[in-house]
This record gives C-alpha cells, sequence and structure tokens, in this order.
C-alpha cells in the first residue's frame, strides 16, 4: 500500500500525503516513501516543480505518536526539500498540527484555502516543536511562533500568511496557485535551481549549526515520563494531568 500518491500535469509532479486512517501523520513509512518521491523529482528532467498536497481533511497531524519516524529522519526529510534544487509548493485544503507545520515550512511556497486551520500542539503533550523549527524560526515571525509555541492555540489560514508560514490563503486554492504554477512553468529550470539556492541559504544555515542540537533534544522530551502521558492522554482523548 503506497502512502504517497503522484500525478503528472505539464512539467509539475503532484505528490499526496495518502494516509487519511491516521490524518497523514507522519509515520516512519510516510516519511521514507515521500524522501523517495522527491529523490526521484529531484533526478527527473521533465518535472520543474512539485506539488506537495494531501487526501482528505487533514494536510498532516503531525507525528504518528504510534509508528513515529526518527528525528534525524524528519530533520533529512525538511533539508531534502529546502535543498531540493526545484521549487516545492504545498496545496492544503486542510488541518496542519505539530510536524505538518514543518513541512509548510521548508516548502519554497505554500498556500491554504481558508477552511485550514493550524496548531503547533506539541507542549500540549510534554514536548517542544524541536526539528521542525529549522525551517520555521528563518521564515515566521518570532513574536506570532511565541504565542503560538507556547500557547498551542489554534489560527486560521488568513493569520498562517500574515505571520509567514503561507505565501497566500483564499477560498480556492487552486485560483490562488494557479499564477504561480504558470509562472514556475514560464521560468526556466537552471534559474530557478540558483534563485532557490539564493532564498534558501539562510534556512539551510539554520540546519548546519543546529540539527544536532535539536535531534538530540527531540529524542530526549519524547523519551521522557511527561511525554509519555502527555502522549497517552492524547491517544486517550483526555485531558493530561497538568491540565488546570
Amino acid at each position: 500500500m503506497t502512502l504517497i500518491g503522484r500525478a503528472r500535469a505539464r512539467g509539475v509532479e503532484t505528490l499526496s500525503l495518502d494516509s487519511p486512517a491516521n490524518r497523514n501523520a507522519l509515520s516512519a513509512a510516510l516519511v521514507g516513501e515521500l524522501a523517495d518521491a522527491l529523490a526521484d523529482c529531484a533526478k527527473d528532467g521533465d518535472v520543474r516543480a512539485i506539488v506537495l498536497t494531501h487526501t482528505g481533511n487533514t494536510f498532516c497531524a503531525g507525528a504518528d505518536l504510534r509508528d513515529p519516524p526518527p528525528p534525524d529522519g524528519l530533520v533529512q526529510l525538511l533539508r531534502q526539500i529546502v535543498e531540493l534544487p526545484k521549487p516545492v509548493v504545498a496545496r492544503v485544503t486542510g488541518h496542519v498540527r505539530a510536524g505538518g507545520l514543518g513541512l509548510l515550512a521548508a516548502c519554497d511556497i505554500a498556500a491554504a484555502s481558508t477552511a485550514a486551520t493550524f496548531a503547533f500542539t506539541e507542549v500540549r503533550i510534554g514536548v517542544a516543536p524541536t526539528v521542525i523549527s529549522l525551517p520555521l524560526l528563518p521564515r515566521t515571525d518570532p513574536r506570532a511562533l511565541a504565542r503560538y509555541y507556547l500557547t498551542g492555540e489554534r489560527f486560521d489560514a488568513p493569520e498562517a500568511a500574515r505571520i509567514g508560514l503561507l505565501t497566500a490563503a483564499g477560498d480556492d486554492v487552486d485560483a490562488v496557485l494557479e499564477p504561480v504554477l504558470d509562472g514556475l512553468r514560464r521560468s526556466a529550470p537552471e534559474g530557478l535551481a540558483e534563485t532557490k539556492a539564493l532564498l534558501t541559504a539562510r534556512v539551510l544555515e539554520s540546519f548546519d549549526r543546529d540539527a544536532a542540537h535539536l535531534t538530540a533534544l527531540s529524542a530526549r522530551l519524547f523519551a521522557s515520563p511527561r511525554a509519555r502521558e502527555g502522549m497517552t492522554a492524547f491517544l486517550e482523548r483526555r485531558d493530561p494531568p497538568w491540565v488546570l
């Protein structure tokens, strides 16, 4: 059973997270399949750009708590998106939580419908948004991140665009993306690759500087008794004991 759908139209490869049973959570298997699909696109001269989207009403629910990828595996996936010599465009029509927000931040362009909602829910299960901060911190408003990282509040697509998590939001995400994809199809592959390298240099600096520390921190937090209780409470649909 494949977890990544693939389709192509006029040089744009669409990769769809296709694991609706767990709301497209980042399992080890899904992360591996997505990495393989991106590598295929990088080598394919007929692919000008990649659209990353989803099936179901959730783009990505974050880490799969029953089958999570190793922290370094998620770091490698995020870096792969950032380093890919072709633009990666996120197309979101559903909800995004925790690690899914790291995928959005790694993409070069991200658009969502106004039906989408967003939340950094890590603090509510006793962990922190560690490795996803590698692409998020250089690209997103720091004051807004302080609020949403610390509270786990849900916010909408216009707010996500305002703080830099999204490029744009609209009622019809495909209408929003139509001129974007047209522009990418009109652009020379070499020009796109070099321009993307200019744009991602600061993001890659954060990977070089902080990836090892944040990977170790993620592993430590997820292995803690507090996180085990938080994840158990989440899976049992109850409040953890620290809720006042």
